[in-house]
Formats: structure tokens, sequence, C-alpha cells
């Protein structure tokens, strides 16, 4: 049981870096956070109310996000969408995961090959 609660927190780590990208990556059209967090989880990438908020209000503190409140059946809804900064730390961000997924796919078939 110990190792599994081991295993979860690494797996939990694992995602946490790679959230920041998932959500610029899906925030090219405008949505209201809980959309992204339903688009992502409908693509395997569940993320909590919990983490997701905060780090939309982060982003957009950091100029990656842009926001925008609208009246939408007569609640008002916090609309993001990317920044055109964004859209170039995105760009940054594409570039960097791509090699370490072929960094990782290779040490990882070493692995197997051993």
């Amino acid at each position: 049981m110990e190792q599994d609660q081991h295993i979860d927190n690494l797996v939990q780590e694992l995602r946490r870096g790679v959230i920041v990208l998932a959500i610029l990556s899906q925030l090219q059209e405008e949505q209201y956070g809980y959309s992204a967090m339903k688009q992502l989880a409908d693509q395997g990438l569940n993320i909590d109310q919990g983490t997701l908020y905060p780090l939309l209000r982060r982003l957009e503190s950091q100029d990656l996000l842009e926001s925008k409140w609208r009246l939408e059946d007569s609640r008002p809804r916090r609309y993001y969408v990317i920044s055109p900064h964004g859209r170039q730390v995105l760009h940054s961000l594409q570039q960097e995961w791509s090699q370490i997924v072929a960094t990782m796919d290779t040490l990882l078939s070493e692995q197997e090959r051993k």
C-alpha cells in the first residue's frame, strides 16, 4: 500500500510538470475554466478545480492568458484565452516537450533492451 502511494505521488509530480503546457494548448479559443478542465479530462488529463483555478489566475498574472467576465445563463463566467505572449511561450514549451519526449523514448527503449 505504501508503494502504491509513493507511485501515486510520483505520477502526480509528472503530471504537474505538463499541466501548464496542456492548459495553454487548450485555450486557443476562449473557454471558461470548467470547460477547459472537462476538455482535458475527455482527453485523459484530469485536473481538479483546486489546481486549475489558481493556475489560470497565475498564468494570467504572468501575461500568458487573458480573461474577461461574461454573463451567461444569468450567471457570470470568466473566460480565458491564450495571450500573444502565451502563444510564444507555448511554442517554446512545445519544442522543449518534443525534445524531452524524444530523449525519454530513447532512454526508456534502451532500458527495455537491457
